[in-house]
């Protein structure tokens, strides 16, 4: 009887993958990840250099991305079957042999493993590695401090409404906005609503050799990929010394 063990690689530097997940990537037999179809992988690019001569690869490809409203009947319903079907087969596997499964971030802060965790519950041995979360990588290749003292920190989906993107971050100290890319103007805006604009940072592909950080105030809406998050460092109470 094998497991299924999900390995969370962190947010985009091999370097940064904890020696765990190092560890089993390095040591698999069986790896699966996730992909849009027709694309490598961003899971599968991280750990090109690590995986051993004749591992078996089990691609697992969404059969849809953005070809459909996230919250449409639709959508939820080809994705559902997606992960119904992959969990199966994983299970399947899992009868043999252990499977690692990759996954950038960590797996259990909106990783797509959630899904496939669920469903395996009482039909194979289970196991999640942590990793950093990629807007811990993020606000630390910005070389600023993310929260101080008492600094209250809202993490917020660019899918979200504009309204509700405005109220939630109208009352938070510090602010990561996760899910951006062609969600980007409505990100713009709602922060000049709040009137954060100014202190926003876009940080794209953070930690990887592609990495770019600017003021988001100073970069056009068209330039923005799928890996990119939005921060305002808060400005809470730190001990000053008295002059």
């Amino acid at each position: 009887m094998g497991r299924i063990i999900c390995a969370g690689l962190g947010p985009g530097d091999p370097d940064l993958m904890s020696v765990r997940a190092d560890r089993l990537v390095r040591s698999a037999q069986h790896v699966a990840f996730f992909r849009k179809k027709g694309r490598p992988g961003q899971a599968r690019k991280m750990v090109e250099t690590l995986l051993a001569p004749g591992v078996t690869e089990h691609a697992m490809e969404y059969p849809v991305t953005t070809e459909l409203p996230f919250d449409s009947p639709a959508y939820i319903h080809c994705l559902a079957r997606f992960y119904d079907d992959w969990a199966a087969r994983l299970a399947g596997l899992a009868c043999q042999q252990d499977i690692v499964v990759l996954c950038e971030g960590d797996p259990f802060f909106y990783g797509s493993f959630m899904h496939l965790y669920t469903r395996l519950q009482g039909r194979a041995e289970v196991e999640v590695v942590p990793g950093i979360p990629g807007m811990v990588g993020c606000w630390s290749a910005t070389g600023q401090p993310m929260t101080w003292g008492d600094d209250v920190m809202t993490v917020l989906m660019g899918t979200l409404p504009e309204d509700t993107l405005v109220e939630r971050m109208q009352t938070a100290d510090a602010i990561a906005v996760m899910k951006t890319g062609r969600n980007l103007p409505r990100v713009r805006r709602a922060l000049a609503r709040a009137g954060r604009l100014d202190q926003a940072w876009l940080v794209q592909h953070g930690t990887m050799p592609q990495q770019q950080i600017g003021r988001l105030a100073d970069t056009p809406d068209e330039v923005c990929p799928y890996f990119a998050i939005v921060l305002v460092h808060g400005q809470g109470r730190r001990p000053e010394v008295a002059e």
